[in-house]
């Protein structure tokens, strides 16, 4: 019985390294807050082992992860408490792991819209398709196609000239 136990907690571990990165990200990009990104992060995996998920491919288990960290953090935006929580002091400019370019980029990705910043993550930083981020989203191809070109639009303004081809 132990054996079984140990391989399941050896498969958890793989699904979370595999996984973890992605979830924070979506999680932060919604929240916009470290503590909070990361109790979504719990509430995510929490839901996976409640769940007892089986996944017939990598893609379908990324698109799980993806579709759960969204509805987490929706659910949070939405619930009572954090919409009457009073912020009892105001906290510095959140540091990034990589303050070069990277860095750059994803401050001013968080700035736009959560309609343009939600479809510019998918396909430029997780490289889903339109057709898999209209899967994701169910949002009809043509809005996702215009809201990926008016999100470029907005992000190079937002850059304004930082990043020059």
């Amino acid at each position: 019985m132990q054996s079984n136990l140990q391989r399941t907690e050896q498969e958890f571990a793989q699904i979370y390294a595999r996984n973890v990165k992605r979830v924070y990200q979506i999680c932060f990009l919604y929240l916009k807050n470290k503590a909070d990104a990361e109790d979504a992060v719990q509430t995510v995996f929490y839901k996976y082992l409640k769940a007892q998920k089986e996944f017939c491919e990598t893609e379908h288990e990324k698109a799980w992860f993806i579709t759960a960290a969204q509805n987490t953090c929706r659910d949070l935006l939405r619930s009572f408490w954090r919409s009457h929580k009073v912020e009892l002091e105001i906290l510095p400019e959140i540091p990034y792991e990589e303050k070069q370019e990277e860095g750059v980029l994803l401050e001013k990705l968080l700035e736009l819209p959560k309609k343009y910043k939600q479809v510019l993550y998918l396909y430029y930083y997780e490289q889903y398709s339109v057709q898999e981020i209209l899967g994701l989203l169910h949002r009809n191809q043509s809005t996702i196609r215009t809201q990926l070109s008016k999100g470029r639009e907005r992000l190079k303004l937002n850059l304004g000239g930082y990043y020059e081809r």
